[in-house]
C-alpha cells in the first residue's frame, strides 16, 4: 500500500501554511497530487479504494477530493472521483507541485546568483520560482512582490524581508491573484528584477493556456528593470493557447541540464543569455 500520512486531526486549507519540506502542508499537497495522478490514470476511481491505497481515512480523502473539485480538478458523484476535463489539472499548483522537482530546485539555485542583498524582486505564482524561497535568508534585506498566496505564506514573518501582496481576484486553483485590479496594482510599482515561469516554450516563444495569467505576469514584466525567465526542459515544444512573448525579450532564461542541446543551440545562436543548471547533487535528482 502506498501510504501518505493522514491529516485527520489537523488538515488545514490549502495555501494557509507555510510549504516547507516537512511540514504538514507540504505532506498534504503531495498526497493531494499523488490522488489527482492516480485518478486521472484510471480515468475515475471509487472513493473507497483511494482511501485504501493511500492508508488516508475516508474522512480526509472527501476532504482532499473536495478541494480537488473545488479547483476544478477532479469531480466526486455517488462515491466515485473521476478526472474533470479541463486542462485547470496541469494548471494547479497541486498537480505542478512536485512535477520536476530537482529541475526546479536547480533552477531556483542558479537564479539566487541573480539576487543581491536591498533589491526588490517581483516573484510570480510559479512552483519553479516558488522553490527560490529557501534560499532568501542568506540573501536579505529584501523587498518580495508577489501574487503568490502560496509564497506569500511561506515567506510571511522572514526576518529582513518585506513583502508586498499583490491583490485583487483570487482564484483557487493555482492559490494566487490575477486579473485587471492586480495588474493595475502591478503598474505602480517599480522593481529591480523579475523571475517568472511559463507553461510552455514553442518556437522560442512562451505561452500559457490562461489569459488573466499572462495579464497579470506581463504587469510585472513591465514593471521590471531585469527580466528572468525560469523553464525546466519539458516546457520545450509543449502548447498553450496564449502567447506571452518571444525568448529574446528576456534578459537571462535558466534552464536545467536536461534541456537538449539543440534547444540550448538555437537560443544561443539568438542572442539569448541561457543559464544552464546542473541537476546533479540536488535534493530529489
Amino acid at each position: 500500500m502506498n501510504t501518505l500520512e493522514d491529516d485527520d486531526q489537523s488538515d488545514a486549507p490549502l495555501g494557509q501554511e507555510p510549504v516547507q519540506g516537512d511540514s504538514r502542508l507540504a505532506r498534504q499537497v503531495a498526497r493531494r497530487q499523488s490522488i489527482t495522478e492516480a485518478v486521472m490514470a484510471e480515468g475515475s476511481m471509487r472513493i473507497e479504494d483511494l482511501a485504501e491505497r493511500f492508508g488516508i481515512s475516508l474522512m480526509t480523502v472527501h476532504r482532499d477530493l473536495d478541494e480537488l473539485v473545488s479547483r476544478g480538478i477532479l469531480r466526486k458523484t455517488r462515491g466515485i472521483a473521476s478526472a474533470a476535463p479541463t486542462s485547470l489539472i496541469e494548471s494547479s499548483d497541486v498537480y505542478r507541485f512536485s512535477r520536476q522537482l530537482a529541475e526546479k530546485k536547480a533552477i531556483a539555485l542558479a537564479a539566487m546568483r541573480f539576487v543581491e542583498p536591498g533589491q526588490a524582486i517581483f516573484l510570480d505564482d510559479s512552483t519553479t520560482v516558488l522553490q527560490m524561497a529557501h534560499y532568501f535568508p542568506a540573501k536579505v534585506p529584501l523587498t518580495v512582490i508577489t501574487n503568490s498566496l502560496t509564497l506569500m505564506n511561506e515567506l510571511k514573518g522572514m526576518r529582513d524581508l518585506t513583502l508586498l501582496g499583490l491583490g485583487g481576484q483570487y482564484y483557487n486553483w493555482c492559490n494566487a491573484f490575477m486579473g485587471r485590479m492586480t495588474s493595475h496594482e502591478t503598474s505602480y510599482l517599480r522593481a529591480d528584477t523579475l523571475f517568472m515561469s511559463m507553461s510552455a516554450i514553442t518556437d522560442d516563444i512562451v505561452f500559457h493556456q490562461f489569459l488573466e495569467m499572462v495579464d497579470t505576469k506581463r504587469a510585472m514584466f513591465d514593471s521590471a528593470s531585469t527580466r528572468i525567465l525560469l523553464a525546466d526542459h519539458t516546457k520545450f515544444d509543449r502548447r498553450a493557447l496564449h502567447g506571452f512573448g518571444p525568448l529574446t525579450n528576456f534578459d537571462i532564461v535558466i534552464v536545467d541540464d536536461g534541456t537538449p542541446a539543440v534547444h540550448l543551440d538555437r537560443m544561443r545562436a539568438k542572442g539569448i543569455n541561457v543559464v544552464v543548471a546542473p541537476t546533479k547533487g540536488v535534493e530529489g535528482a
